[in-house]
């Protein structure tokens, strides 16, 4: 990885993708040491986490994920998932996140040195693009040694630098025995570990590579 002490940076995960590479690797994300890790390189603006949420669920799995990531350091993009049924009568989940990434990415582009992009979705090629030709440099974090790989071919040649995630791993996975979440207090989720949760996929299964 190459990065600039004094750059200015700023991480745009999309947290189904995120997950579904982390496991698809055999580990788990520990988002503390994840934003340590971005921090110490150069100058985070802004880390951006992006889910959807199933509304009118008396408990979502994923909100203490969301509690946390919110309190210790992250900005949180949510939106209601659309449930539907398909042609054969199952219920699924629908959450994509990718308008709101390549917004948030294009309206931040003038205030940042250097996008991270934690997504291998080819979608994502036309607006890296666009900040590129504004200056900006653009990486993309996602991995090839899964199966299948989960990052298109046609984002890993629009960015500046790839990313493999599974050569963060030793820098950002969360440990064995480390509890499931995060002590709760007066102030909110503590600066424990985050809890583990699986977002909501984009189409029910695993992300797409396109």
């Amino acid at each position: 990885m190459i990065f600039y002490k004094e750059e200015r940076l700023a991480l745009f995960i999309d947290g189904a993708s995120l997950y579904a590479s982390a496991r698809g690797l055999g580990f788990d994300i520990d988002y503390k040491k994840l934003l340590d890790l971005f921090a110490g390189r150069s100058r985070l603006i802004r880390a951006f986490y992006y889910t959807a949420l199933v509304e009118n669920e008396e408990y979502s799995p994923l909100r203490p994920l969301v509690d946390w990531l919110d309190y210790n350091g992250y900005t949180m993009v949510t939106k209601p998932a659309k449930e539907f049924t398909d042609a054969f009568g199952r219920r699924k989940i629908k959450g994509n996140m990718d308008v709101e990434i390549a917004v948030d990415i294009l309206q931040m582009a003038d205030h940042v040195d250097h996008v991270i992009l934690f997504s291998g979705d080819g979608d994502f090629r036309r607006a890296v693009e666009v900040v590129q030709r504004k200056g900006v440099r653009v990486s993309a974090v996602s991995t090839l040694r899964s199966s299948p790989p989960m990052v298109s071919d046609e984002l890993r040649r629009q960015v500046d630098n790839f990313i493999e995630l599974q050569d963060l791993a030793p820098h950002i996975a969360r440990a064995a025995r480390e509890p499931s979440g995060p002590p709760m207090g007066g102030q909110g989720p503590g600066p424990g570990p985050a809890p583990v949760a699986a977002p909501l996929p984009p189409n029910g299964d695993n992300p797409p590579v396109t």
